[in-house]
């Protein structure tokens, strides 16, 4: 029987190759019809027998293109045409699916054995790709996802190339940035600083002007490097700032110019061969390193290495990648030496991703210029994750993984943004089954990052086709991103919810694992203003995406000249040693008396010192009496470093509040749960665990010993909370979510205490545990509240 049928397929399917696959597919059964792409969504005519119908659904949905990710097929049936043949149409603005657009790709196989192959006609072109690579989200301006709606309409295809783009055959049929070295970008180098021509600092390079393009720009660049000169090379989604990793005259030169004391720089290397002498790498993280996405994996450094040790001082992990464009597998083929890879910024401005601002800006860090002039539409940071357990944990979900939707438990009744907070910042919007969150974009303290965020907001409702009828923000009045909602909210006279810091943690947690219903959360962080507007981080809730119950909580302290605290963690540590009844002769003798005078009468008088039960400030606190540092250069150092001791300490430490076993088998702790005043969950008492330190400080205990016993504690204490909060309330699942979560001792000694007791533990895999994944525990808890379903 001849049938034909009309299917809808919905997800990650424009850009991937998909309509030369079901192009293949229904010339290999014999169908006639068409395939192609309408806004949201790829439109499917076939016609034939009924059994090569239903062979093509079932291929269709069973083996698609390698990145493509079907979230959805329906089909109907309607009278048979009586045409043969099958053929892709151009693409069309109608259709009702929702739009989605693929993460950039890095380069396949395919593409660098023509890379690297000197009779191929795209030998060495650095701008080569195909269908299965490449650059996506960076160069797109408008939907359906097609050349004339990216950065690449500009650039005419050659007669070649126009062969290949139109034959479905060929794995660059309608590959939208496929180019050569006849008709695509170029690269070119310039020497230049404060716009001015830089003095030519290479005798060997013969008088050519000051700016030059073709082939001898990679190559000038490359030699550049290695005599000690630091580049900006434009990458997918911005600007890098690269040098010579071995060299440490020239890394802490880098790191005077960019204003970046201390915080570690990613490595790029050509190959896993390299990574392997870097560090030790698990088949885990090699498998992370290789894959398509190429983030920055965080691995532990090896004990001897090439690199210089202020690539990353006093720091026993190491970020490293693989190259992930064409560019950046030349580059580092010719060099065959780890380059630095850094974000080409100052401080913590946003990116450079146009010529113009990043010639401005970065003028006076680089020495030499690699650009090209393929525009970047959307700037995009690489993304840096690592294992633990096993499991991926993202620290910052960027570059090829955005914006990749999330696929939920639940329905957007309305389309929602969320806005997300004030520090690593993302946005993400929320519609039918799917969570879309953007790219990271910084912290919104800076005034150029808040700007970013305001026009990535609009680039993705204009690309996406996306008008939210309600905005979700932080409780906080203050943020700037709160602040944009309440102005956005005006404009598009959209409703606003706002969702407190810790319960979008939690709710973020639950909605990438798909739970309904309550969990216990251990949202542990810096920062986040509560509902009784003191400043909560040591938080254990009981809910789920509607309400949450504040089950117990880190004992509050004052928190001396408030943010100034987190940049100067003796203050904290002044608080907890207040609190505590104690002093630390050995601290006192580090910090200005007259400093430590005013902080301790700001505490009497109450002036600017918020309460907080943070536990990241805890951990602060721990650091400086330990004597880690009692300064910051960068959010979190302080304990950052009390891990990294812990990591080369002793690693079988008793804690600093004893738990002992009976011979019943019960735990006995030392320190105290306290009933919270409502009569449902406790307040932990920290003040025994700060005598402890004190006490091992004075014993002239190792600092790794201390900082081995803080997280074996830290981890009791969870343990010892949860256990009272199960029995209280039968709930046997546990969320862990928050910054302190991205300390990966931490977390592992938490999750196996957990995991030892019988809880069920649900860890963050897709979005980062840190602000960065609040975005989307908003858009749940608005989702929940918009909606009329029932937990």
């Amino acid at each position: 029987m001849i049938e034909r049928r009309v299917i809808l397929v919905r997800g990650t399917v424009q850009g991937v190759g998909f309509r030369p696959f079901v192009y293949g597919l229904a010339v290999e059964l014999g169908l006639a019809g068409l395939v192609r792409n309408q806004t949201g969504e790829v439109h499917i005519e076939v016609e034939g027998e009924t059994m090569q119908l239903e062979e093509f659904l079932r291929r269709l949905r069973a083996s698609p293109p390698p990145m493509a990710i079907v979230d959805g097929v329906s089909w109907s049936v309607v009278a048979p045409r009586g045409v043969a043949g099958f053929r892709i149409e151009e693409s069309r603005g109608e259709g009702i699916g929702e739009i989605v657009i693929s993460a950039d790709l890095a380069t396949c196989e395919d593409c660098l054995r023509e890379l690297f192959d000197p009779l191929d006609r795209r030998y060495r072109y650095p701008f080569l790709n195909c269908t299965n690579c490449g650059p996506r989200l960076t160069i797109v301006t408008g939907a359906p996802y097609d050349r004339q709606r990216t950065t690449m309409a500009s650039f005419e295809m050659c007669g070649e190339c126009r062969r290949e783009y139109e034959d479905p055959g060929n794995r660059r049929f309608h590959a939208q940035p496929t180019a050569c070295g006849g008709c695509g970008p170029r690269l070119r180098i310039s020497w230049e600083r404060h716009g001015n021509p830089h003095p030519n600092p290479l005798p060997e390079y013969r008088e050519r002007g000051q700016e030059r393009d073709g082939a001898g720009a990679l190559e000038e660049f490359g030699r550049a490097l290695l005599d000690g000169k630091i580049g900006a090379i434009k990458g997918l989604g911005g600007y890098h700032l690269a040098c010579d990793a071995r060299r440490a005259d020239v890394v802490a030169e880098l790191r005077k110019r960019k204003e970046r004391d201390e915080k570690p720089f990613a490595v790029m290397v050509a190959d896993a061969a390299m990574a392997a002498s870097l560090g030790e790498i698990s088949n885990a993280e090699a498998e992370l390193l290789q894959s398509r996405r190429r983030p920055i994996v965080l691995v532990r450094k090896r004990e001897v290495t090439s690199l210089a040790e202020a690539v990353a001082p006093g720091n026993p992990y190491l970020g490293v990648m693989l190259p992930y464009t064409p560019v950046h597998h030349l580059l580092m083929r010719d060099l065959g030496i780890p380059l630095v890879m850094t974000s080409g910024n100052r401080a913590d401005e946003p990116i450079a991703h146009e010529d113009e601002d990043a010639m401005r800006r970065l003028a006076g860090i680089a020495d030499v210029f690699l650009t090209h002039d393929r525009a970047i539409q959307v700037r995009c940071d690489d993304s840096v994750t690592r294992i633990v357990l096993g499991e991926e944990s993202p620290l910052r979900r960027s570059r090829g993984y955005a914006p990749q939707p999330i696929a939920v438990g639940f329905e957007f009744k309305q389309p929602v943004l969320a806005v997300g907070g004030q520090l690593k910042s993302t946005f993400a919007l929320g519609s039918g089954r799917r969570a879309m969150v953007s790219h990271h974009l910084g912290d919104l303290d800076h005034y150029a990052a808040l700007l970013a965020f305001e026009r990535d907001v609009e680039l993705y409702r204009k690309l996406f086709e996306f008008t939210p009828a309600v905005i979700a923000h932080d409780l906080h009045p203050d943020y700037a991103s709160t602040r944009y909602a309440m102005m956005l909210a005006a404009e598009l006279k959209a409703k606003t919810i706002a969702v407190q810091h810790h319960h979008a943690h939690l709710a973020s947690c639950m909605a990438e694992h798909g739970l309904s219903g309550e969990v216990i959360g251990v949202i542990f962080d810096g920062t986040g203003l509560g509902t009784d507007e003191t400043v909560w981080g040591g938080e254990f809730l009981v809910g789920g995406y509607r309400l949450f119950r504040r089950g117990g909580y880190l004992r509050r302290v004052k928190m001396p000249g408030g943010e100034r605290a987190i940049r100067e963690p003796w203050r904290m540590a002044a608080g907890y040693l207040m609190d505590a009844g104690c002093e630390c002769e050995a601290l006192r003798r580090r910090v200005d008396p007259a400093a430590w005078r005013t902080a301790l009468k700001m505490m009497d008088r109450g002036f600017n010192s918020p309460l907080t039960s943070s536990a990241g400030r805890l951990f602060d606190a721990v650091a400086t009496i330990a004597g880690v540092r009692d300064r910051v250069s960068y959010e979190g150092q302080a304990a950052i470093e009390l891990e990294w001791a812990a990591a080369r300490g002793e690693q079988e430490a008793p804690t600093l509040a004893l738990p002992r076993r009976t011979k019943g088998g019960d735990k006995n702790y030392s320190f105290d749960l306290s009933p919270i005043d409502d009569g449902f969950g406790w307040e932990v008492d920290t003040r025994s665990l700060i005598r402890g330190v004190v006490e091992e400080v004075a014993q002239h205990t190792p600092i790794g010993t201390i900082a081995n016993r803080m997280h074996e504690t830290m981890a009791a204490i969870v343990e010892a909370v949860c256990v009272r909060l199960r029995k209280a309330t039968e709930i046997n699942r546990i969320v862990l979510s928050g910054g302190v979560f991205m300390n990966r001792l931490f977390t592992e000694r938490a999750t196996g205490r957990l995991t030892d007791e019988g809880f069920a533990v649900y860890r963050q895999r897709i979005v980062p545990p840190n602000d960065g994944g609040l975005s989307l525990g908003q858009l749940a808890v608005a989702a929940a509240l918009i909606g009329d379903e029932k937990e």
